[in-house]
């Protein structure tokens, strides 16, 4: 079971001063099998950041507004796109501005490690109008999405924190899609030697194009990103074809365990094949395996 090394108060406190919480913990902790919660706990703690900037911070939000507007030119070449899917959504502030240059929205999904973030995230789009994108949370290495559910499945620096992981969350992003995945990540290869150096530290993504084609899938374009917030961190793009015939399923979330359908009620959402209830906090599904509750009799209350 993972467990701090010290109180989530403490911890809070040094985050609030200034503390790198996964360098921190990463060091007390030095145990891979704890890095998704690592991961979880900072990105949670520093929840509601990203927003702050775009309202208080004029130049983060151009960028911003850039960014969003160089990442449509490319999906508007591969259009019709019905349903989409930020998966590392954060805050929704990738999201939100990307679905404004949508003249047909299409149907939007975003998930996130994170309880808080995904929150965060749902406020933002409703403030911005978009009011019907269904949010949980999930590992992206376990996504709780049904195969060939989503036209197009993006990233936006979402396996950067996970290095060590990049073949396994790139073959759960392909599972989902259905036409093209597109990966924005930091590129260790297109970097200089500091960029190197410090992703190398910092333990960020490597080999995302590698990657791809050891997997066998079929890489269109790869490159440097128009848009990029660091020069220590340059953005690349990687675009991914898939364009499956299989047919469209009838659920597209999905019991991160066996990727079924889910049934509503009790206040969760419920996996026949798993047996397991995955609780809804506010709006948010939680779909991670660690979050649900075992409840083999589940159906015999959910009258």
């Amino acid at each position: 079971m993972f467990r701090l090394p010290i109180t989530a108060k403490r911890l809070q406190a040094l985050y609030q001063a200034g503390e790198n919480i996964i360098a921190y913990l990463s060091a007390k902790l030095k145990n891979n099998d704890d890095k998704t919660q690592i991961i979880e706990v900072a990105y949670d703690m520093q929840s509601g950041c990203y927003v702050d900037a775009m309202i208080n911070n004029s130049d983060y939000a151009k960028f911003k507004a850039l960014y969003c507007s160089a990442l449509y030119q490319t999906i508007s070449q591969f259009e019709p796109i019905d349903s989409i899917l930020d998966a590392g959504i954060g805050e929704g502030i990738t999201l939100a501005p990307l679905l404004d240059h949508f003249n047909v929205k299409p149907k939007s999904y975003g998930v996130d490690i994170s309880w808080s973030r995904t929150a965060f995230a749902d406020n933002w789009l409703r403030e911005k109008g978009h009011t019907d994108t269904t949010l949980c949370t999930g590992n992206i290495t376990d996504l709780p999405y049904a195969n060939n559910s989503i036209d197009l499945v993006f990233t936006s620096h979402a396996i950067e924190p996970n290095q060590g992981s990049e073949r396994v969350i790139i073959k759960e992003l392909f599972r989902v899609a259905r036409k093209y995945v597109i990966l924005l990540e930091p590129s260790y290869e297109l970097g200089d030697e500091a960029c190197k150096e410090r992703m190398t530290r910092l333990e960020y993504c490597k080999n995302i194009e590698q990657t791809c084609i050891d997997l066998g899938l079929k890489v269109i374009e790869h490159r440097l990103f128009e848009q990029s917030a660091n020069p220590l961190n340059p953005t690349a793009i990687t675009i991914i074809e898939k364009l499956t015939d299989e047919p469209v399923p009838k659920h597209v979330l999905a019991c991160p365990e066996h990727k079924t359908p889910l049934i509503e009620g009790l206040g969760a959402l419920y996996s026949e094949e798993g047996l397991r209830a995955y609780p809804v906090i506010g709006t948010i599904a939680c779909l991670r395996v660690e979050n649900s509750v075992f409840a083999s009799h589940f159906e015999k209350f959910n009258l």
